[in-house]
């Protein structure tokens, strides 16, 4: 199960590949045949319509449904063996109901009238045992009507239509690759994708049908030195999560950068040690955005800052909201943060959320300045005095997500991305800049506290810079920081050409977990003086 720093345990593909066998599988069998007939031809927006008003009926002020059929397929290999593959597909229907300011939410895989109203009644009848426990009336943010939407993943490549033989080919190939490139001994590869088709139906007239197909592919290469003294790996961070289909895991060339991530491996095998020290960094977008999800995602989820989270995901440093909204300095006036869910090809876009909300872009950080939380329906009301100050209404940004139909929807991360500089300042541009420093690719293992405050970063590989130049790979390298300290510290962002997105499928939050699949979007980015420790030390 997903645990409190479930997200990405590590970014290694073997241990991706663990993390997917062992994903939590709610839902049980894959969907009776009757039901998945019923599901495919159309008959599901009928059920929709049954299940909000038996709600209605039951006694709800508000309800809302959704029918999803929810894919999963994955193909795992190492060296020139299949390890496993597997799909999962699961089918159902969730209600959600709100009685006297009061969440009730009920489930069931049967897609028949008697099974979706059934579990509409149990949806009120649970809102109505909740109201012993309220803390506070839910009040829902206004929203419009979308009576008939549509939102399809873009230009997509069915990757359930691929053949395995092809995906497997594709991944013994890549592993062939690396392997030809010496003191390389183990190579692993993996092939996700997901695949959602979910119908939406509330009370207030929205009904919804969307498709989202994602895809990752994953890769790590493992250099062993002669002696068995010591092992590096490389995983193919760049080649990060998407929104696409399989179109895109052709784009990134896993056969033709297999050779380079296993040079890259076994070339750590000589790099000198990092002596520990304060340096400029330069820090790729594969590497930043990790640090962004970390210290700037989770720390400005509203519900975190409100301490709704603190038993298991953590709180945030960004409280209460009326003491940092406006006030905090985030980083310097260069800096600006952008959540949304239009991003195309990122993992959290999305056509309309799990509230029936058409989501917005919107500014966390502007100018250098903590600007906003991200919002629900339900949260944005919390705000309320705020908007009034920047007579903006009571709006939600639209957050709300649910990874299944037999999970209640809550707030989740929707694409956060540090925005590029108007110039053309480039990777070369942000090193030449720096007398002595450290340039990092990749990701790596981190830490962080449940504040969001204090953490430490890793990266995949580590070049030294010295007068303005890369002068040869550096290992054990980590970076410790201070969220404000540390993006206050950033004095260079890459322009438009620079920016790309990085993300993972796992990102775990709430009890019972649910995992979501989020990008953060980012040029390179400069940081003078930050604090590097050595993660090879022992004692």
């Amino acid at each position: 199960m997903t645990d409190r720093r479930e997200f990405l345990r590590t970014t290694g593909a073997a241990a991706a590949a663990l993390a997917l066998a062992s994903a939590p599988r709610r839902a049980g069998a894959a969907p009776a045949l009757k039901d998945l007939e019923r599901f495919q031809s159309g008959a599901s927006k009928e059920l929709l319509l049954d299940a909000i008003n038996a709600a209605k009926m039951a006694g709800a002020s508000y309800a809302d449904a959704r029918i999803a059929r929810n894919r999963q397929n994955f193909v795992v290999t190492r060296e020139q063996q299949i390890v496993n593959v597997v799909d999962t597909d699961t089918l159902g229907c969730g209600v959600r109901a709100l009685v006297d300011g009061c969440w009730g939410f009920a489930a069931t895989r049967e897609l028949s009238r008697e099974a979706v109203t059934g579990a509409a009644r149990e949806a009120v009848a649970i809102a109505k045992a909740n109201r012993v426990a309220r803390d506070r009336s839910v009040e829902l943010a206004p929203v419009q009507a979308y009576p008939n939407a549509t939102w399809r993943t873009p230009g997509v490549t069915d990757p359930f239509e691929v053949p395995l033989e092809q995906k497997v080919d594709l991944l013994l190939k890549a592993n062939a690759e690396a392997m030809k490139i010496a003191n390389v001994r183990f190579v692993n590869s993996v092939l996700f994708f997901v695949k959602q088709e979910k119908l939406f139906a509330s009370t207030e007239g929205t009904v919804t049908d969307q498709t989202l197909v994602r895809s990752w592919p994953l890769f790590n290469a493992t250099a062993v030195s002669a002696d068995f003294s010591d092992f590096q790996t490389r995983t193919g961070a760049e080649a990060a999560p998407m929104g696409r289909g399989w179109e895109y895991v052709l784009q990134c060339d896993l056969i033709g950068n297999a050779r380079k991530w296993g040079e890259q491996a076994a070339e750590k095998l000589s790099a000198r040690p990092v002596e520990v020290g304060k340096y400029d960094l330069v820090l790729a977008p594969s590497n930043m955005w990790l640090t962004i999800h970390e210290s700037i995602g989770h720390p400005t989820e509203l519900d975190r800052a409100m301490g709704y989270e603190a038993n298991y995901a953590g709180t945030s440093f960004i409280a209460p909201p009326e003491a940092q909204l406006g006030i905090l300095k985030y980083g310097p006036s260069i800096m600006n943060v952008q959540g949304d869910r239009s991003q195309e090809g990122a993992l959290s876009s999305i056509g309309y959320d799990d509230d029936g909300e058409r989501p917005d872009d919107f500014l966390i950080v502007k100018d250098g300045m903590f600007n906003d939380y991200q919002t629900t329906r339900e949260q944005a009301p919390w705000l309320r005095e705020w908007y009034a100050k920047q007579g903006r209404p009571v709006r939600s940004h639209g957050c709300s997500y649910a990874d299944s139909w037999g999970s209640v929807a809550f707030q989740r991360m929707p694409n956060v991305s540090l925005l590029p500089s108007t110039d053309n300042t480039s990777w070369d541009d942000l090193i030449a800049g720096v007398d002595r420093g450290i340039a990092i690719v990749g990701d790596g293992s981190f830490s962080i506290d449940q504040q969001r405050y204090n953490a430490q970063f890793g990266g995949q590989v580590f070049y030294e810079i010295r007068g303005g130049k890369l002068a040869g790979m550096l290992k054990d390298v980590a970076y410790q920081i201070r969220t404000p300290d540390f993006w206050n510290s950033m004095d260079g962002i890459g322009g438009r050409a620079s920016y790309e997105l990085g993300g993972s499928f796992f990102d775990g939050k709430g009890q019972p977990p649910q995992v979501n699949a989020v990008s953060h979007g980012s040029p390179p980015a400069r940081f003078r003086q930050v604090n590097v420790i050595n993660t090879g030390r022992k004692g």
